[in-house]
């Protein structure tokens, strides 16, 4: 998985971020505005590093299934809403496809809401003629569409998850660690999500091959990536609860994914050296005094 390239190397091959990129589609899903899980702050910051002429926010970006039961709305969560809407009275161009978890924008499909075109779905062409279709996903997942009380039910459970993982990583602050996901190491680590995984991936493609696309764009899996299946290019957002990343599309057409938490950990481990290299030069200065 890459990162963005725009600033200058350091030791573990990721790089340290300069001015804003200019990317020609920035492609995000699964914030869940709404949730404690939520990263909000970074994602501002990605935004911060990035500038686009369209971006797509490909589902799950408010978490009104959270919100029914309980009120969590930081000022960071506002912010980031703030942003997006400026960024759509700047110009840019914004469609947001709902997914699952905020499907009761569903009943607007079709409108605009401060400069924001809310799409079932939509369909990308990239500089280069390749042809995505973009959708949440959540219409791929049996659990979601035949069984909804077991997929509020894993829900709860998630969001227990969650927040264990959030008290975690306030420990972590504590002693200078950086952002770590427990839910996203535990799905790694378990074999039936692993095929899920797969699975999912498999029948997304076959969807693409149908409509006659050359690959398609979705989320709702919390699981970022970007290959080939079966001749087609898959394309997963991820998510901004667990693992902080996007996909941008570069002028040329080229996608990249972007692992923001790795970013911000080289610039943690980056600040760290600077800081134990000043310490040795003012150690070496007094001595040489």
């Amino acid at each position: 998985m890459d990162v963005a390239r725009t600033g200058y190397p350091v030791p573990n091959g990721v790089y340290i971020m300069g001015p804003a990129m200019e990317c020609r589609t920035i492609f995000i899903s699964d914030i869940h505005l709404g949730t404690r899980g939520c990263q909000a702050g970074m994602l501002l910051d990605f935004l911060s590093h990035h500038s686009a002429e369209r971006i797509f926010l490909v589902g799950d970006i408010v978490d009104g299934w959270r919100l029914e039961r309980t009120w969590h709305w930081p000022q960071t969560h506002n912010d980031l809403v703030q942003e997006i809407l400026a960024r759509a009275r700047s110009g840019v161009e914004i469609v947001y496809i709902p997914g699952n978890h905020d499907e009761m924008l569903r009943a607007y499909l079709g409108t605009h809401f401060g400069g924001i075109e809310v799409k079932r779905q939509a369909v990308h062409v990239a500089a280069d003629g390749r042809r995505y279709l973009i959708t949440h996903g959540d219409q791929f997942d049996s659990i979601v569409m035949h069984a909804k009380w077991l997929a509020h039910l894993g829900d709860r459970a998630y969001g227990a998850a969650l927040g264990l993982n959030t008290l975690l990583n306030r420990a972590r602050r504590i002693w200078g660690g950086p952002y770590w996901s427990l839910s996203n190491w535990a799905k790694q680590q378990v074999k039936q999500a692993v095929n899920y995984i797969s699975e999912y991936e498999n029948v997304l493609a076959a969807e693409a091959r149908r409509g006659g696309y050359d690959g398609i764009v979705c989320g709702h899996i919390h699981k970022a990536e970007l290959s080939t299946v079966d001749g087609l290019a898959y394309v997963n957002c991820g998510d901004w609860v667990e693992s902080c990343t996007a996909v941008i599309e570069h002028p040329d057409g080229r996608f990249e994914l972007i692992d923001w938490a790795a970013e911000m950990r080289a610039r943690a481990l980056h600040r760290d050296r600077l800081r134990l290299l000043g310490g040795r030069r003012r150690s070496q200065d007094r001595e040489a005094a």
